[in-house]
């Protein structure tokens, strides 16, 4: 597909190069689609490049094979079905009829999609508090893709603030790169990752604190001191508990949310739903959003886990291609029914009961406001 000065065309337009706009692309691309996959940033992957340790689940869940190689194996499969990558581009505009605003830096153009997949993912939430601005304070994120993917380490004494899975997994990384992770913090009374996580940086020395949090930052020119204390029910500091601790990296792990600025900028509808990370596009069963013909995926539609983000890719691209019929109707809701049937697979168990309903409520929304 060649560039045209001023316009493109495409059957289907992915926004978004990470879990699920991969497999939303490959899964279009292998039923014939001419799929146009765009992202911002010089590579793609996402956060699987980020994810050095092992996946969980089944395996056709792809348990036991790292973010990374999963990666790996993603771009080459859009490789070898022809999906067409813009890298290093911009999306500045979604417009409801499936028209896209792009720009590589030099030159703007405009995509005419039949079909557009919203796969942006999800951003960082800060914290703020005394000296928070202070240089190397930032997310635990940002930490991961610096060592796991620039080759760069932070800091050499590091606070985690958020037992989540994000908190406890790049505290792990951080000590395989080298540092010294003095201590997790959290503000509730219990561990929010999965406890094998936890588990495993208790065994390497690293306590977790939790009814704990950090009341301020300080230093010179860079963080050099963190002041955390233990909290009381109303999140206030118990007297006399506050501890200084010497530190050089403040990792923020206090979740994420739906990176999903395109999708208002849309019109599409949205509602609220804190446990899927906040303000979260409506979507139905096929990950179609309130806009006909334009879809969702990934933590744009409800932060979860790198698993489903690309099981909910594959269903976008199988229903987009359905209805734009490139496809068989009954080969399409086969595989759609495959899906439906993974993703619920990947959201049963202690953590998982709570997530579902969470995914059913905003699928529950959908019909409800589209009746109204």
């Amino acid at each position: 597909m060649a560039w045209d000065a001023q316009h493109m065309k495409t059957d289907l337009a992915v926004i978004g190069a990470g879990p699920a706009g991969l497999c939303a692309a490959i899964e279009a691309a292998k039923m014939g689609a001419r799929v146009l996959l765009i992202d911002e940033n010089r590579t793609a992957g996402g956060q699987l490049f980020k994810q050095i340790h092992r996946f969980f689940g089944s395996e056709e869940h792809l348990a036991g094979i790292r973010g990374i190689d999963i990666g790996t194996m993603l771009l080459d499969d859009a490789e070898k079905y022809v999906v067409e990558v813009l890298l290093n581009t911009v999306v500045w505009g979604l417009f409801p009829d499936m028209k896209l605003g792009i720009s590589d830096g030099e030159k703007v153009s405009i995509v005419d999609a039949g079909r557009i997949v919203v796969s942006t993912g999800a951003s960082e939430n800060s914290l703020s508090f005394s000296g928070w601005t202070l240089p190397n304070i930032m997310g635990a994120g940002a930490a991961q893709t610096m060592i796991n993917v620039q080759r760069v380490l932070p800091g050499q004494r590091v606070l985690i603030i958020g037992s989540g899975n994000v908190g406890l997994i790049v505290a792990y990384q951080l000590l395989q790169a080298g540092a010294d992770v003095v201590a997790v913090v959290e503000a509730l009374p219990d561990v929010r990752g999965y406890q094998v996580h936890a588990s495993k940086i208790v065994r390497m020395g690293i306590p977790i604190l939790t009814n704990h949090t950090i009341i301020r930052a300080e230093g010179d020119c860079s963080v050099e001191h963190a002041a955390i204390a233990e909290i009381d029910k109303n999140f206030k500091p118990v007297d006399g508990s506050e501890i200084m601790l010497d530190v050089d990296l403040i990792c923020i792990a206090i979740g994420l949310r739906p990176l999903a600025e395109l999708c208002w900028m849309a019109g599409m509808q949205f509602d609220y739903e804190p446990q899927l990370g906040g303000f979260v596009p409506l979507h139905d069963e096929s990950m179609q959003s309130s806009i006909q013909g334009m879809y969702v995926a990934g933590d744009v539609s409800g932060v979860e886990e790198a698993s489903t983000a690309m099981e909910e890719g594959k269903l976008a691209g199988v229903a987009a291609c359905m209805s734009l019929g490139n496809i068989d109707k009954a080969k399409a809701e086969r595989h759609i029914g495959e899906t439906k049937e993974r993703l619920r697979a990947l959201r049963l168990g202690s953590y998982g009961d709570y997530r579902h309903d969470s995914k059913s409520r905003i699928i529950d929304r959908y019909y409800e406001k589209d009746r109204s």
